[in-house]
């Protein structure tokens, strides 16, 4: 079983090996659970406390945290020379946390949002993932390409400072007593922490009881792992609606999207120190598939000011529609490159 690029427990039997996998499922299932109250928690209270938007919250300070399992997974990845999984996993994150976790919180909770704030966020995501598909046209992602994408992430941080310094002094602010913010923080960290643990924990567990009940490592690798290092969005997700926090999960997805785009992948081409190949299915299928979704994520709602319930239904059938054709392309039925 293998945990954050350590195998461990190779010299126990495959009853031993499945009876911990099990137990490490339950472990990672109740950390991300726990975790994700804590998490959205926390980041909910630094919004109030500090009178920024949740929605600029969930873009930076949540983003970042929820993405620590694709920048660990494509680093390492760009590290053992594993370019086309380093892309992979980036570009099938994005796709991922629009069509299956977007869709999700959108149905649940579609209401209004800030145009404003929206609408420069959602055009730099469109803009990321635009240039990214332009820039790797040739084949390969080159090198230099990493100083383009990384102009697109600093805009947007530049966004977030700017909007959140404006609305410190207007959002109405909770009364913060001093000894609440360590404590505030301690969660946060933990909530954190759990959560990707908890995510680690259900992939490398589950992918262990799936080979052991005889699920081919294709559909694992389609599912458990695709899914995997996007677990942190989804209980983040799953946690909001339950709180009613949308601004924070639409943040949340919206931050992770452009950081998967923009500093991840730009950081696996200069990790790699020549160009990372990009093979003919990313360019034909992966890209145009993560552009569409996006498109219906961000263009209905920057002209209507507002997400709809039609939206969330488009993009989990969407996702459907996209684990069906990597299946069957996998399987031969498909020749999509």
């Amino acid at each position: 079983m293998e945990f954050f690029g350590f195998t461990l427990f190779c010299s126990l039997g495959s009853g031993a090996i499945m009876a911990i996998a099990a137990g490490l499922f339950v472990v990672g299932l109740v950390l991300i659970i726990k975790g994700g109250d804590w998490f959205v928690d926390s980041a909910s209270w630094f919004a109030e406390a500090t009178g920024i938007p949740k929605f600029v919250v969930g873009a930076t300070v949540v983003s970042f945290a929820t993405t620590l399992p694709e920048l660990l997974v494509s680093v390492r990845a760009a590290m053992n020379g594993s370019a086309q999984l380093a892309i992979g996993n980036a570009i099938g994150s994005v796709t991922a946390n629009t069509t299956l976790i977007m869709g999700l919180s959108l149905v649940a909770m579609a209401g209004v949002i800030s145009r404003k704030s929206f609408s420069l966020k959602g055009g730099l995501l469109l803009g990321a993932i635009i240039g990214l598909t332009v820039l790797s046209l040739s084949g390969t992602l080159p090198v230099w390409s990493a100083f383009v994408l990384w102009a697109i992430f600093i805009a947007f941080m530049i966004s977030n400072l700017v909007e959140g310094k404006k609305s410190a002094g207007i959002e109405k602010k909770l009364v913060v007593e001093k000894k609440d913010v360590p404590v505030k923080i301690i969660f946060f960290l933990l909530g954190t922490l759990s959560i990707v643990f908890g995510a680690e924990f259900l992939v490398s567990s589950g992918k262990t009881l799936a080979l052991g009940f005889g699920i081919s490592e294709a559909i694992i690798g389609f599912t458990v792992i695709a899914l995997g290092t996007s677990l942190p969005e989804l209980v983040t997700t799953i946690t909001a609606i339950r709180k009613k926090e949308n601004s924070l999960s639409v943040g949340n997805i919206i931050g992770a999207n452009i950081i998967d785009t923009t500093l991840i992948l730009p950081l696996c081409a200069v990790i790699n120190g020549r160009p990372l190949p990009v093979d003919k299915i990313n360019l034909v299928f992966d890209f145009p598939v993560c552009i569409a979704v996006c498109a219906i994520a961000v263009i209905p709602t920057i002209i209507q000011g507002k997400f709809k319930k039609w939206q969330g239904f488009a993009l989990l059938s969407l996702y459907a529609l996209y684990l069906i054709f990597l299946i069957l392309n996998e399987t031969g039925v498909l020749a999509l490159a």
